[in-house]
């Protein structure tokens, strides 16, 4: 059975550091079997249909692929179609409320307990909040990402020890669901 998939890469072209042209990255995927192979602008996100392997296979195989053609680690995240619906339809926040800049959606590559959060002081942060997901993190920051205190403090070594994570705006986190679609 073919299932549909998308693939987050973490901090790629990002400030010219670890490069990866899309043309290059499908032509890497598609060496690997994958099949139906597109990228979603520059920032990391690939959809591809594989026949076998699960979600963690798929990630670190295309991670080594990668480290191999482009001499650098690059994180790798790898969720199926309706993975990514669910996160979508169990958004904490409005959504159609909210300007796509407001909310974003950090995936992790395992569930991360609310004991990771604990010494954040949610109250000093306000009006920015998070709620965590099924191994997904849901981030209001009505400013946006960049002037997000909250953020900063979701990212420290010690809340994210031991996971992949890696967060993408609310406009591409809707449109993976559409490009993964049956």
């Amino acid at each position: 059975m073919t299932t549909t998939y998308a693939a987050l890469l973490r901090g790629i072209n990002v400030g010219g550091k670890k490069k990866v042209p899309m043309a290059d990255l499908r032509a890497l995927m598609a060496d690997l079997g994958h099949t139906a192979v597109r990228t979603h602008l520059q920032s990391g996100q690939a959809v591809f249909t594989a026949e076998h392997g699960t979600e963690e296979e798929l990630a670190a195989g295309l991670a080594e692929a990668i480290e191999g053609r482009f001499g650098f680690a690059v994180d790798v995240i790898v969720r199926d179609h309706a993975y990514l619906r669910a996160v979508v339809e169990q958004c904490p926040f409005p959504a159609a409320d909210l300007a796509p800049k407001q909310l974003h959606v950090t995936y992790f590559s395992e569930p991360a307990g609310a004991e990771r959060f604990a010494e954040i002081d949610r109250a000093a942060c306000l009006p920015e909040e998070f709620r965590l997901g099924d191994r997904a993190l849901y981030l209001y920051a009505p400013d946006g990402l960049g002037r997000s205190r909250l953020a900063e403090l979701l990212s420290r070594p010690r809340v994210t020890k031991g996971l992949v994570a890696t967060t993408r705006n609310w406009n591409t986190v809707v449109k993976l669901v559409e490009l993964t679609a049956p």
